[in-house]
């Protein structure tokens, strides 16, 4: 059992940032810096496989893992890119100095080294599944890279990149099982994306408060009361352009049903519950760990993608 510093007075001490990050080896380090915990992110990738009933085809179930790996790959090469850049201001955050690089675990140099092969090897793989695919999965790189250099110092558009990369997991997908994606569906992720990262944003500003700034200067652009507007246009539209993709004909053309519209309830209570965490909770920083942590919403995801496979996919169909 690793035991706890103490003074000479007898009293605990807080072990210093990223001690605990030092003793692990190179390679713990470095999946650690990837954030596999972020990962699920990138199960948007699956959603030309369940919307676009190609579960059946030829290799299209192990198509979509190939890309959703990719996509881990990608996003951990991002994650890197964004820890070298920043490990400075995440010496000063609370929760961040801990990580490899910031706590000096991690050597930049081996870091940037570690994320160019990757990168390499994960473009290979892409372009690989398919050119259209591959050629996403460079746009998505791209795109994150200037918005570690750039974006992510541009109010509004800073939010507006981050929901653009999810567009790109979602075509992504859809492009490597070789389906067509409902325009309705790469819209309402673009919706749900940017709800997702104007409430970190709030998050952020109201929990660190006056340190907020130091740590993303960007939040110094925004107030909670600009977010929570922001966050109360993105709302509305998310579930208005749900439920009207639920009842449009080609939707029920598709699908060869209406019954799309009983899942409506679910959305509507998890967004509710996303903004009740955020506003009541102080929580919402991290969207993945909300996820992952919080039960009522991760029961929520569950019950809707069950209603979801039953109704396109149910024995009565």
């Amino acid at each position: 059992m690793a035991r706890i510093p103490v003074s000479s007075a007898g009293e605990a001490v807080a072990a210093p940032a990223g001690a605990d990050a030092r003793t692990r080896s190179l390679a713990a380090n470095l999946l650690r810096s990837l954030r596999p915990r972020q990962w699920t992110k990138n199960l948007f990738v699956f959603a030309g496989l369940v919307f676009g009933y190609r579960q059946a085809a030829d290799g299209a179930v192990a198509q979509a893992i190939l890309a959703f790996a990719v996509f881990c790959a990608l996003s951990g090469v991002i994650y890197l890119i964004n820890d070298i850049r920043d490990r400075e201001a995440d010496r000063l955050h609370p929760v961040k100095s801990r990580r490899p690089i910031a706590s000096g675990a991690l050597a930049p140099g081996t870091a940037g080294a570690a994320a160019a092969v990757l990168a390499a090897i994960a473009l290979a793989s892409a372009f690989w599944l398919s050119s259209g695919f591959g050629l996403i999965s460079l746009a998505y790189l791209t795109l994150l890279t200037i918005y570690s250099a750039f974006l992510k110092h541009v109010v509004i558009l800073d939010a507006l990149t981050i929901a653009m990369g999810f567009v790109l997991r979602a075509a992504g997908g859809a492009v490597a099982v070789a389906v067509p994606f409902s325009n309705w569906l790469l819209l309402m992720m673009l919706l749900l994306a940017l709800f997702i990262a104007l409430s970190k944003r709030r998050a952020e500003l109201t929990t660190l408060a006056t340190d907020a700034t130091g740590h993303r200067r960007i939040l110094a652009e925004y107030s909670p009361y600009l977010l929570d507007q922001m966050i109360s246009v993105v709302t509305a539209s998310t579930l208005l352009g749900y439920a009207f993709y639920t009842i449009h004909p080609d939707t029920i053309a598709k699908f060869g049903t209406e019954h799309l519209l009983w899942t409506v309830p679910f959305p509507l209570y998890g967004i509710f519950r996303y903004l009740y965490l955020v506003h009541q909770r102080a929580e919402g920083g991290d969207p993945s760990e909300t996820l992952i942590t919080d039960r009522p919403l991760l029961v929520c995801v569950a019950l809707w993608v069950v209603a979801v496979v039953l109704i396109l996919y149910g024995p009565w169909r």
